[in-house]
């Protein structure tokens, strides 16, 4: 499998957050991976809403597994399981392809990714980046090699592609037989009004995709629920924290509301 490795050679970016030292002991837990020093202080401030041990120990994601994270972003769950796969595991960051003129939000993603890697020599020995398009016939994914595939909050950007199913279809594939998909999805309720591209969708949505492409459900989790969401706002999702489209408009409305209402899906790969 061609696959890019960062190293050291890879430029740093400037960041307010002190580097743990490069020969400090990874985490020995996943309790011990969420209060590491490899995470910034801006993503533990959203733990409130994104739970990310009790989101992982739900998928059942352990120290010794192959997971591949799926469009990884800024890197919020990034920080906690690179440091957390790399003394027995493996972690691979699949990533869209950079488009020709990425946009500085991308750009920025991709450095922060950088960044989370280089802050230890395990780290970057135990996880890989490869790219991720499902409909690009170019990947050169092998099948049947992870224990785990995680995805948070990207299934709106595939459902806009029209890519859902091809997405779906790639997760099973480099599933081994009885591996796991862990989705975590902004979520709206059955009842109301979907706005396309609004960044919400229903579960039954996520779940005919997954199960589309031979998945079976195994277990719903409301750990990141948020009955204070409509899901009803004039930018959608990115209305609320920590995006603020609207800027300073209504601010201390959308702060009291918090991020969004998620459904959290477990599914298995018979």
């Amino acid at each position: 499998m061609k696959v890019l490795f960062l190293t050291a050679a890879l430029v740093l970016v400037s960041c307010s957050h002190k580097y743990p030292d490069p020969k400090s002991p990874l985490p020995e837990n996943m309790e011990e991976a969420v209060t590491s020093n490899f995470r910034t202080p801006e993503n533990e401030e959203r733990d409130e809403y994104q739970h990310p041990k009790e989101t992982l120990d739900f998928f059942g994601i352990k120290p010794n597994m192959t997971v591949v994270e799926i469009s990884p972003g800024a890197g919020y769950f990034t920080e906690i399981l690179a440091p957390y796969l790399a003394k027995q595991g493996q972690l691979y960051l699949a990533v869209p392809r950079m488009p020709p003129r990425p946009s500085p939000v991308l750009k920025e993603n991709e450095k922060k990714l950088q960044d989370i890697l280089l802050r230890n020599h395990e780290v970057q020995n135990h996880t890989k980046i490869i790219p991720f398009e499902p409909v690009d016939k170019r990947n050169k994914i092998p099948k049947n090699f992870a224990d785990a595939v995680v995805s948070f909050n990207s299934v709106h950007n595939w459902v806009a592609k029209r890519s859902a199913h091809a997405s779906f279809q790639f997760f099973f594939d480099v599933l081994k037989p009885g591996g796991t998909l862990g989705i975590v999805q902004h979520r709206i309720h059955d009842g109301k009004k979907r706005v396309p591209k609004s960044g919400y969708l229903y579960e039954k949505e996520v779940i005919f995709f997954a199960t589309k492409a031979g998945f079976k459900l195994v277990g719903r989790s409301e750990i990141n629920a948020n009955p204070k969401d409509t899901a009803d706002y004039p930018t959608g999702v990115w209305t609320l924290p920590p995006t603020y489209r609207l800027g300073e408009q209504d601010k201390d409305k959308y702060e009291d509301i918090g991020e969004s209402d998620r459904m959290t899906l477990k599914f298995v790969k018979p």
